[in-house]
């Protein structure tokens, strides 16, 4: 076991050495250590800087990772090379007491760290697992928990999502990573349906063909798939037939306007081949009776 100056000399009978042979004498040791300490600091710390920290960056370039996880990774990288450089430093100086108070002081830190910041490493999690699984990009118009909007910025805690209100909403990654996101954008085409009710008596075979014509006439409505309509319901007061067009390059805005585009004319188609839209309405049935009212006594009214 090996006894440091420090603990050998009384701080009350210390004193300052006067030449260099007592200089040496009493702090040799203490300027090996530190020398020790640095040179190995620098040659680890440098070393896995330079080895960790480029394995990592072309670790995970090579997979497709975003840059802002690449980043985050090579930081991460370069801070456990600063911790091991340091455990390294301390042992190879012989400060086995300062390794341990350190490793324990750290623990500690990292541990009510860790419970104070739950919520914010959370979010960065889950920015990581956004960033890699790209499940939307900026640009994609995403609906989640009766909320929408279009994604503006994706960072490693937090997404910037543009409202059609033009509102910036701020929401938390987590919120994102841990429920049902749509990505309306995911794909290249989409889908729109529209039910529209016809009456009863009317002739559904007309009124399919009205509403096929009128979706084959807009040019934003694909070929392929084609349109089609399909009966979905027999309701109280009219027949459900649901329009199925297909669109490419799927936005907010052009969803509206092919969809608003399209119900407007099979409206104006119907009314001019008579057909009917109903809207709900009910039937009375039974009867009134009204009874008069008995006539006051004269002498009641005026008073006689």
């Amino acid at each position: 076991m090996s006894v440091t100056w420090y603990e050998m000399v009384p701080l009350q009978q210390f004193e300052w050495p006067t030449t260099t042979e007592e200089f040496l004498a009493q702090f040799g040791g203490l300027v090996w250590d530190v020398a020790a300490f640095l040179v190995a600091f620098a040659v680890v710390y440098l070393l896995g800087r330079y080895v960790l920290v480029r394995v990592v960056r072309r670790s995970l370039s090579a997979r497709g990772f975003d840059t802002a996880v690449v980043q985050l990774a090579a930081t991460t990288a370069g801070a456990i090379a600063l911790f091991v450089a340091v455990a390294v430093a301390f042992t190879v100086a012989g400060f086995r007491s300062f390794l341990a108070a350190f490793a324990t002081l750290g623990g500690a830190l990292a541990l009510a760290l860790g419970f104070a910041a739950q919520d914010l490493i959370a979010n960065f999690v889950a920015g990581v697992f956004i960033l890699k699984d790209k499940p939307f990009e900026v640009g994609d118009w995403i609906e989640w928990n009766d909320s929408s909007g279009v994604v503006r910025e994706v960072d490693l805690r937090v997404t910037k999502v543009e409202t059609f209100s033009n509102e910036v909403v701020t929401v938390p990654n987590s919120t994102l990573a841990n429920n049902a996101v749509t990505n309306a954008m995911g794909n290249d085409r989409l889908r729109l349906q529209f039910v529209f009710g016809i009456g009863y008596d009317d002739d559904i075979d007309e009124a399919r063909e009205i509403i096929l014509d009128d979706a084959r006439s807009l040019p934003e409505v694909l070929d392929d798939p084609e349109p089609s309509v399909r009966t979905t319901e027999l309701a109280d007061s009219y027949v459900g037939l649901e329009s199925r067009i297909w669109i490419d390059d799927p936005g907010r805005g052009k969803f509206k306007s092919v969809l608003s585009e399209h119900v407007e004319g099979v409206k104006e188609r119907f009314d001019a081949e008579g057909i009917e839209m109903p809207y709900p309405y009910r039937e009375l049935t039974g009867g009134i009776s009204v009874e008069e009212a008995s006539r006051l006594d004269h002498a009641d009214v005026t008073g006689e």
